[in-house]
């Protein structure tokens, strides 16, 4: 997952406080009084925590996919 350090518009320290983020709103609270809760006050840094997207999820299935096409291909040229 790649989660950014800093907001890239004030530079505020934001990695520290996702993983907090994240376990909360999979608890089921809702995001407005997390991101209050967690001290990020400016826009830019709520729009840094709302954006993120777990990259790395979206791109395992194709990897996976991948491999398997893979050992096809090797199977049947034996």
């Amino acid at each position: 997952m790649l989660i950014p350090v800093r907001c890239f518009t004030c530079g505020n320290l934001i990695a520290d406080k996702y993983d907090d983020y994240q376990n909360r709103i999979k608890a089921g609270e809702e995001p407005v009084k997390v991101l209050d809760s967690l001290g990020l006050k400016r826009y830019c840094c709520r729009r840094m925590m709302l954006t993120t997207v777990e990259t790395m999820q979206q791109i395992i299935p194709f990897y996976e996919a991948i491999q398997r096409r893979y050992l096809e291909v090797q199977s049947e040229l034996e």
